[in-house]
């Protein structure tokens, strides 16, 4: 299931950037509350859709808290310009599938079940590159994420 959901996603922003666009790839690190984490990813970005969003999906990997999570966030950002400057502020937000693996004591293996959620947040991006953000999980997503992270150009 989790290799389906993976290829899934990776299919999906493989489609969704065509070769010609202004696609540029992120990395991100920084923590999550509920379940108390340290996360790590990265990020497809593309060319505006329409006029200041952008498709924006990403894949997050927690550890710790007795927990393994990967998060396969379907997320979309609004852009908005902050006038004479290199800095932009955007608003994130979609759906989530997350998958939770369960640590058990050594023998007994793990669980691993599959959740839905959603995302809302806020971050601020430099023009060349450097971004922090902040985002809310809501259902079975984790309550809040706090990422730094990187856009190669």
């Amino acid at each position: 299931m989790l290799r389906r959901l993976t290829i899934l996603t990776l299919l999906a922003m493989g489609v969704a950037v065509p070769a010609a666009a202004q696609t540029r790839i992120g990395i991100r690190a920084g923590a999550s509350g509920d379940p108390d984490q340290f996360v790590f990813g990265m990020h497809v970005d593309t060319s505006p859709l329409i006029e200041h969003l952008t498709f924006r999906p990403n894949v997050e990997v927690g550890i710790g808290d007795n927990i393994t999570l990967v998060a396969l966030n379907i997320e979309f950002a609004y852009w908005v310009p902050i006038r004479n400057s290199r800095w932009q502020v955007y608003f994130p937000a979609g759906p989530a599938a997350n998958i939770y693996s369960f640590d058990r004591p050594p023998g007994r293996g793990s669980d691993t079940t599959v959740e839905g959620g959603f995302n809302l947040g806020v971050g601020i991006q430099h023009g060349r590159g450097l971004f922090t953000e902040l985002k809310v999980g809501v259902i079975d997503s984790p309550d809040i994420k706090v990422v730094v992270g990187y856009v190669f150009r």
